[in-house]
């Protein structure tokens, strides 16, 4: 299986979070870059999947150059191949122009030879949640999308996937959780799944790894001018929670004010 992921770079959030001067995005000066949680566990299943049937990844980013970085990133876990669309104000391309974009060098692909059995995405962006490039890719290509999946299986070991002539598998069996539990989908390829976090462990990059991600070659194309934009107004940070501490005394006097508390919360009857 030859799989394409596509990642996003995006502030890491453990620090404290900003917005810009327009309010449409964050401020990214004093925060590092990562990718979502959501994508790192689509480039491990990538790999396991195309370890498995002596495929090939490819990782696809819009952006401008400093998300070759998050590019490396996903080469040194295993990746093969790496895309940037190089992207002047990556803020301007809405869903839909990077489902586009991400579209047109599918095809591209395709029609050197070079086709890839599924593209998976992360279920939603970490920065702005959008939840929308899977599902309009899947439309653009006009192939088969889930969302939601944690884990993919092939064909041997969930004994619900048929393979091609040539040994190659022709569907996949996608687990995601639904209300009622886990769900177990069926999905012929090629298609789109967007898969969320929680189903497998993002391997850390080995030395070696590293050492060839920093060599590996890039292609690297020029994004489309949008043409639908990014319909976002604004983002609004939530109010910041305060707290309060009570301090109950000092030494051995605290503890009976300790076991009060302690009665209350229903530690101690």
């Amino acid at each position: 299986m030859d799989i394409l992921v596509c990642i996003k770079r995006v502030p890491d959030i453990s620090g404290q979070v900003s917005l810009d001067a327009s309010g449409t995005d964050i401020d990214h000066g004093a925060l590092g870059h990562t990718i979502s949680a959501h994508e790192e566990c689509a480039v491990e299943l990538a790999v396991q999947l195309a370890d498995a049937t002596d495929g090939e990844v490819t990782v696809l980013t819009l952006g401008t150059d400093d998300a070759i970085e998050q590019l490396r990133a996903s080469l040194a876990v295993g990746a093969n191949d790496a895309v940037l669309i190089e992207a002047e104000d990556p803020g301007a391309h809405g869903p839909e122009d990077i489902a586009f974009a991400i579209a047109e060098v599918v095809r591209s692909r395709a029609s050197e030879g070079r086709g890839y059995d599924l593209v998976l995405v992360g279920n939603d962006a970490a920065d702005t949640g959008d939840f929308q490039v899977g599902i309009r890719l899947a439309y653009e290509l006009d192939r088969p999308v889930l969302t939601g999946i944690t884990l993919l299986r092939l064909a041997e070991e969930a004994a619900e996937v048929d393979s091609s002539s040539d040994g190659s598998p022709t569907s996949i069996a996608a687990h995601g959780i639904g209300p009622a539990g886990t769900e177990v989908f069926r999905l012929p390829l090629p298609a789109v799944v967007a898969v969320a976090e929680g189903g497998v462990e993002p391997r850390y990059p080995s030395i070696p790894g590293r050492m060839k991600a920093k060599k590996a070659p890039l292609d690297e194309i020029d994004a489309p001018e949008p043409v639908h934009g990014n319909p976002r107004v604004a983002l609004e940070l939530p109010p910041e929670q305060s707290s309060t501490v009570t301090i109950l005394g000092e030494g051995p006097g605290a503890a009976p004010a300790l076991v009060d508390v302690l009665e209350e919360i229903g530690v101690l009857r």
